[in-house]
């Protein structure tokens, strides 16, 4: 039996989101040593012993965040599976390339990316106040980690930080150095940089991207499908993902037999199952448990969105092959 204080623990509050601001190599980097990072469900791909994990449990895929204050940016990077981001807060600009300038686009509130694989990718909050994106990745370890560009590797060594081959983040500032037996991690050559894409914003805009406002015309009288086999953005990387209104709702108490993860965007939700319910606000995370028989629905007027992300049989990744 799910009782109020099991499923309290399911939901990963914002206001409780507990950061790592040594998450990643680029931690003392200049114009990146101000991101903090959040792992909410499942392991995360978080480099450091430091990283906080809300929500331990294996379903499928992994859901992050990543806060940044204004002119602070993520750093060139890859992943062997998906990598999705919608905006919870703020304005971003997304980057890619082996220099991070063969192509961009601006993303706001509500606004989602799934990001091909074999692409560097990297992004910065280009607003006014401290902005908050979501993320979901596939398969349990996430891909096995990062790909860092090697410019951020070095970068990195300069201002303090090595990354090992175990994955792990060593901060000689602080004294520390690559244990006996691990190296360090090495930098990607030109033959292995060739690899990754080049892909202009023409071609990744059109078939990656989804905006808030034609996610809330699609989702006026049924859930939108976001990204999935027959999906706004066709893709099958493991999970599913829908956008769901006021208009798009079923109040009726359903069950779904994977895991589901609910991600209020704006508004205020009533979660109902078995006499007991709760309310998820903007930016909380909660895990429904397979199985669970449950109804949502608004709990206040105004405007209400929210992202659902449901497993799916399909391998994790990796994701759509650019066109």
């Amino acid at each position: 039996m799910v009782t109020p204080e099991k499923m309290e623990k399911n939901i990963v509050r914002r206001g409780a989101l507990i950061p790592c601001r040594t998450a990643f190599i680029d931690a003392h980097t200049p114009g990146s040593n101000q991101k903090e990072n959040f792992t909410i469900i499942g392991g995360g791909v978080s480099e450091s012993a430091d990283q906080h994990v809300h929500i331990s449990e294996a379903i499928g895929f992994n859901v992050g965040a990543a806060g940044q204050p204004p002119k602070c940016h993520n750093s060139l990077h890859s992943h062997r599976t998906a990598e999705v981001f919608f905006v919870q807060s703020g304005r971003w600009r997304f980057f890619w390339g082996r220099s991070g300038n063969a192509g961009e686009v601006v993303l706001e509130e509500g606004d989602i990316f799934n990001i091909p694989t074999g692409i560097f990718r990297g992004f910065e909050n280009i607003g006014t106040d401290y902005g908050l994106i979501m993320a979901v990745l596939g398969g349990d370890d996430a891909g096995g980690g990062v790909i860092w560009a090697p410019q951020v590797i070095a970068d990195a060594a300069e201002h303090g930080l090595l990354l090992g081959q175990n994955g792990r983040l060593y901060d000689t500032k602080k004294g520390e150095a690559l244990p006996a037996g691990v190296q360090p991690m090495p930098l990607l050559n030109e033959e292995d940089m060739e690899l990754f894409g080049e892909p202009s914003t023409s071609e990744i805009v059109p078939h990656y991207v989804a905006r808030y406002w034609d996610l809330m015309a699609l989702a006026d009288r049924q859930p939108a499908k976001v990204i999935g086999a027959e999906a706004v953005l066709r893709d099958s990387p493991g999970f599913e993902v829908d956008f769901v209104t006021r208009g798009s709702v079923d109040a009726a108490a359903d069950r779904y037999d994977q895991p589901e993860v609910l991600m209020p965007l704006r508004g205020h939700w009533k979660l109902s199952w078995s006499g007991s319910e709760t309310i998820l606000n903007s930016g909380d995370t909660c895990l429904v448990p397979a199985g669970l028989v449950y109804s949502v629905a608004p709990s206040m007027t105004g405007e209400v969105s929210m992202y659902r992300v449901r497993k799916t049989d399909d391998p994790a990744g990796p994701t759509m092959k650019l066109r």
